[in-house]
């Protein structure tokens, strides 16, 4: 009998534990379909270009992935652009049934054909901007369901751009998301934006005053009550809170606008203080949440000043910048975040707290970053000339004007609530021969204005003419002892212009030279730009001299160094292999950090203590008496060579030290430095032969 009773008791007890499993599982399920999924959709793709039509040619891939990295980073200039088929089987849960389901595209290069089930549901036209089609109703509960989209990165005349000195990858080159919301959301329909638009009004150190705007829809047939709920966060306090109730009719989609004021506002303050608040964006319907969005809030005030360059919150901001393009030796422009951590952690080092991001809108990953680490973002659309090159970055077409227009909405509203951003770029090196296009840039500026109020325009400009009064600020790319002239004629430049338009913001968007870590030469002699050889040295002469111009004009509203990293370009054949910008300060597979990086680490970054000899990779050396030069921010240094002193020097302004006449020994020589700072007792050396 005991045994029957324990026997029954371990039944009932197993099936207790199963009936709470369940329940606990349903109240699980429960809330977590009450509210927004995000499923990631990148792995496990079938890929085929459109060519091979044979069955079974396609290949597994997982996303992001691009097509011709390879072939393109090889300097074939004729690399693949075409149309290359991705597809993936979905399975759609039943539970889903009466949720709204939404499919979104980081960045597609640069046509996307989507279908589902085979069905053609949606098209976007531009490589580089997110975009995002609702699948509800068009895919099957309970089933596998397939998802192919058509990519096409062949040349377009009425996609921006038509020409470019950078590579036209072509694949699903980032993330791609299933979005599953209740029936009444915060629309993602807006262009992809996160349908949360955070409009600082009014931002001082006294007092802010921000509109949240919201996009909200309603897919059901019937008429929905909700509340809207947003606060703004510190950590886990609610700085501010504020609650609104709204009536949404069936299929309607609508505006609604809270404002919130804040007093002591703490302020995002760039490197300095990169200070976040969180605007978190809530939708409950009889007291349960249907919805949550949460995005960034910096608050900052800044302007531009023709005479005396970049304020932010009332401070003079010497825009310390560079250039940056998204792609990498081995994936092309198929970067993971790890890629982007890596580069923003490679200029922060430097003490870069500026960045243009060039020549089109990039992963919202990376503004983020920028946002974290208080870098001042120039971001821009991809209407690019060709340079010096052949061919227009502008054709007088209306399905190009229209398509310029999208990508400028699209970058807007899905970067606005970035306070990293603080001005849209409209163009770059554009020419106003054959189709002009001064007046659709007047165009596109109107259009920056009308979506968003709170921040100027500028662009990147390579020549004179009407082009360039049209933005509220403008920048010009300057070689100035690279492809031409000298460094002094960058100054000479810069001040007849100031002179000539006093009224104009100026800055320098681009300037840089080619620079080969297998490139060393002992004399310091200008190379030819599109030759086969590159001279590191020349590069850091090219800077030092370049920067000493800019830093001592205040009405630079900023520099912006070409390129922060080497980047591909098919059509280059110059520097130590085809296909390749070498204008970096950091080589294609940031792996080697340039001479050049250094000096801007010495004049930029004072909080990292460094002492770095230039010419390392000078190994072999044919001149006798030598020029041995450091950089460094400690007050001094001590040269050794083969172990004997050649004295002490003392920092210019720019951070360099410099010992002339310093004799080699036939053979092999050890070239050393230390530090005369005895609580930092840093040193560098490298070894040459004569």
């Amino acid at each position: 009998m005991k045994t029957v009773l324990l026997q029954s008791s371990r039944f009932i007890n197993r099936l207790l534990f199963r009936l709470v499993s369940v329940v606990l599982f349903m109240l699980y399920g429960m809330s977590m379909f009450a509210q927004r999924q995000d499923i990631l959709l990148n792995n496990d793709w079938n890929f085929r270009f459109s060519h091979q039509v044979q069955k079974g040619t396609g290949v597994r891939v997982d996303l992001p992935h691009t097509w011709n990295a390879q072939d393109a980073l090889s300097g074939k200039i004729d690399y693949k652009r075409g149309i290359g088929n991705y597809e993936k089987n979905l399975f759609i849960r039943p539970e889903w049934k009466g949720k709204r389901l939404f499919i979104r595209f980081e960045g597609v290069n640069n046509i996307a054909d989507v279908f589902i089930n085979r069905r053609h549901i949606g098209e976007h036209r531009g490589g580089y901007g997110a975009f995002i089609f609702e699948i509800t109703g068009k895919v099957e509960y309970g089933k596998e369901n397939s998802i192919l989209v058509r990519v096409n990165n062949g040349e377009q005349l009425d996609i921006m751009p038509l020409v470019g000195d950078f590579n036209f990858y072509g694949g699903i080159y980032r993330d791609v998301h299933l979005l599953i919301t209740d029936e009444t959301c915060i629309s993602p329909l807006d262009y992809a934006s996160p349908g949360v638009r955070l409009i600082q009004d009014s931002v001082s150190h006294r007092y802010a005053k921000v509109r949240a705007i919201v996009d909200l829809s309603n897919g059901s047939s019937g008429n929905q009550e909700v509340e809207l709920n947003v606060r703004l966060l510190d950590g886990q306090r609610v700085v501010k809170e504020g609650t609104k109730n709204v009536n949404l009719s069936g299929n309607e989609v609508m505006q609604q606008e809270l404002t919130f004021e804040i007093d002591q506002p703490h302020l995002w303050n760039g490197r300095q203080d990169p200070f976040l608040y969180q605007a978190e964006v809530t939708l409950f319907r009889n007291g349960q949440m249907v919805d949550r969005v949460t995005q960034p809030l910096g608050l900052r005030f800044y302007r531009i000043d023709p005479d005396k360059g970049f304020f932010l919150n009332g401070k003079h901001l010497p825009l310390q910048g560079v250039c940056r393009h998204q792609d990498r030796s081995e994936v092309g422009n198929a970067l993971r975040p790890q890629h982007h951590e890596e580069d923003v952690a490679l200029m922060l080092e430097m003490g870069v707290n500026a960045v243009r991001l060039a020549h089109y809108p990039q992963a919202t990953y990376f503004y983020d970053l920028m946002d974290k680490n208080g870098i001042i973002v120039w971001a821009e659309i991809p209407f690019v000339g060709p340079g010096g090159y052949n061919d227009k970055g502008f054709v007088d077409l209306p399905a190009f004007r229209a398509n310029g227009k999208e990508q400028l909405k699209e970058l807007i509203r899905q970067h606005y609530n970035h306070p990293s951003i603080c001005v849209w770029g409209l163009f770059n090196e554009l020419t106003e021969l054959g189709d002009n296009p001064v007046e659709y840039i007047k165009k596109l500026n109107v259009l920056a204005h009308q979506e968003d109020t709170t921040r100027p325009t500028t662009s990147a400009s390579n020549q004179m003419g009407d082009l360039n009064f049209i933005t509220d600020a403008i920048a010009w790319n300057r070689y100035d002892g690279w492809y031409g002239g000298t460094p002094a004629d960058l100054g000479k430049w810069l001040d007849r212009m100031h002179k000539d338009h006093p009224e104009i913001c100026i800055a320098i968007s681009e300037y840089g030279a080619g620079a080969s870590i297998y490139h060393q030469q002992d004399s310091l002699v200008k190379t030819v730009p599109t030759s086969w050889w590159h001279p590191e040295n020349w590069q850091t002469y090219y800077h030092i001299e370049n920067w000493k111009t800019i830093s001592s004009r205040p009405y630079v509203w900023g520099s912006f160094v070409w390129n922060m990293f080497d980047f591909g370009a098919a059509h280059r054949t110059e520097g130590d292999r085809p296909g390749i910008n070498d204008k970096g300060l950091v080589t294609f597979d940031r792996k080697v950090r340039k001479d050049a990086f250094y000096f801007y680490k010495a004049n930029w970054n004072r909080e990292e203590p460094m002492l770095y000899l230039t010419g390392k990779r000078n190994t072999v050396r044919t001149q006798h008496l030598q020029t041995i030069t450091a950089f460094t921010n400690l007050s001094g240094a001590e040269l050794f060579v083969n172990g004997k002193s050649y004295g002490k020097a003392i920092p210019d302004s720019y951070a360099i030290l410099e010992w002339k006449n310093v004799e080699l020994e036939p053979g092999e020589n050890e070239i050393k430095v230390v530090s005369t700072n005895k609580k930092l007792p840093l040193s560098d050396s490298f070894h040459c032969r004569l």
